[in-house]
């Protein structure tokens, strides 16, 4: 009988899973790699509370034992790439034994409650790492409200170019260049246009920004040059980050035409460390994005059922900066900006059919992302090149001080959480990363 991990009745006898507002409620259970002092390989982790249970221990003391072989093996590996290969059904046990063993009066978690304690280690005393080896990387432009207020900066009187509306737009970024929350991101320098008539200069990017999106996890690969069908694009997937692709836009409106971003966009993308499952994302899944009715009706390889009925996500994102003055007087962030998943113009199954529609291979633990979240109210703009108009409007922040684009010292903070009525409220963590000056 499926047991329901999603189920708002569990509890856990972790303290801190049951603390109001936490990110990794027992109805979560995040996966991810951490490297634990003591141990000499990266291990395989969930979050429960603030503590990161290592799963690599339990299968050493047997706690796992009766679990598929498959499934074991893949628990004591260094990265999560042989946990997203299992078929779903696979990964649904491991998570109804975790779960069966962290919830409270329960006869797993009584039998074996000192190994389960020795293997709970706080968050705080890990080091979290990029949870997966990444294939491939392809950034999508997936936020019709992005697309469009970008396009007035540049083509105020046409800001979406005709394919927008036909075709999820996206290209392939670095998988090389992707790191944890936490790791401070460099200044790059690159070429960039002169003045009116005069050569390109190189140097430190002037314009640094961030970018607001999602990353999705690939799961179960498809064959060279056999398509996934819209409706079993969920199969496809393993789960959803928290990503933040930095931007250097001075060196991005130099060199995108005619092929689009490449050096801007290299130097350092950001992910979050837990990677949240679609099986706990499963309550809060929403119709997808209800287009107008003078937008045309995509073609058919990109129109399913299920995907229009349940295709999108109701993940609330945010983003905060915390610069260095804010630092020292020990001041809160400044928030920046709220949007939300479910206002993506096209789905995660979409973006998956698309991508694969001309034979693409996707591998496991190939990384997909949305492109930049944004939604209709100006509050909801997931950029700084959206919200200080390219530098025309600078924010000002709580302190007096202003931003056009981000400076050196400058901490970006990336946070998602899940609620609704009838559920326990799951979050993704922090996306964070701070901005050291060039070389």
């Amino acid at each position: 009988m499926a047991v329901n991990t999603c189920d708002p009745a569990l509890h856990s006898w972790v303290k801190s899973a049951e603390a109001a507002g936490t990110d990794f409620p027992i109805q979560n259970l995040p996966f991810g790699v951490a490297r634990i002092p003591g141990e000499a390989t990266p291990r395989v982790v969930t979050a429960i509370g603030d503590r990161a249970l290592d799963i690599h221990a339990l299968t050493e003391a047997g706690v796992l034992a009766g679990l598929d072989d498959a499934v074991v093996a893949a628990c004591r590996q260094t990265t999560l790439n042989a946990l997203m290969a299992l078929p779903r059904t696979a990964l649904r046990t491991l998570r109804e034994r975790l779960s069966a063993l962290l919830e409270e009066a329960r006869v797993e978690t009584m039998r074996h409650r000192a190994v389960l304690e020795a293997a709970l280690k706080p968050q705080s005393a890990v080091e979290m790492l990029v949870p997966a080896a990444i294939g491939d990387y392809t950034d999508f432009y997936a936020s019709i409200f992005h697309a469009t207020n970008v396009g007035k900066l540049f083509r105020p009187e046409n800001p979406l170019l005709p394919n927008y509306k036909y075709v999820p737009i996206g290209y392939h970024g670095r998988a090389s260049s992707i790191v944890p929350s936490g790791t401070a991101v460099r200044r790059p320098r690159g070429q960039m246009a002169g003045a009116a008539g005069e050569a390109p200069t190189f140097g430190p990017s002037r314009l640094l920004d961030y970018e607001l999106e999602v990353g999705a996890f690939v799961s179960k690969p498809n064959p060279l040059s056999e398509p996934v069908g819209i409706d079993e694009a969920r199969e496809h997937l393993f789960g959803l980050c928290l990503l933040n692709d930095w931007s250097a836009r001075d060196i991005q409106s130099w060199e995108y035409q005619p092929l689009g971003p490449f050096l801007a966009k290299s130097f350092a993308t950001t992910v979050s460390p837990w990677v949240v499952t679609l099986d706990a994302l499963e309550p809060f899944r929403v119709p997808a994005f209800a287009r107008s009715e003078e937008d045309p009706v995509p073609l058919p390889y990109l129109i399913g059922g299920d995907d229009q009925r349940r295709g999108g996500f109701e993940v609330r994102l945010e983003v905060l900066l915390e610069t260095p003055r804010m630092h020292q007087a020990g001041e809160a962030p400044f928030l920046l900006s709220r949007s939300n998943l479910r206002e993506l113009y096209w789905t995660l199954g979409q973006m998956v059919a698309h991508h694969t529609s001309n034979g693409c291979n996707l591998r496991t633990a190939d990384l997909l992302a949305t492109g930049t979240v944004s939604g209709a109210a100006t509050t909801a703009r997931g950029c700084l090149l959206e919200i200080t108009a390219r530098g025309a409007q600078p924010v000002v922040l709580r302190n007096g001080e202003t931003r056009k684009f981000l400076e050196d010292g400058d901490t970006v903070i990336l946070r998602g959480c899940c609620e609704r009525e009838g559920a326990v409220r799951i979050g993704f963590g922090e996306c964070r990363g701070t901005v050291l000056p060039a070389r």
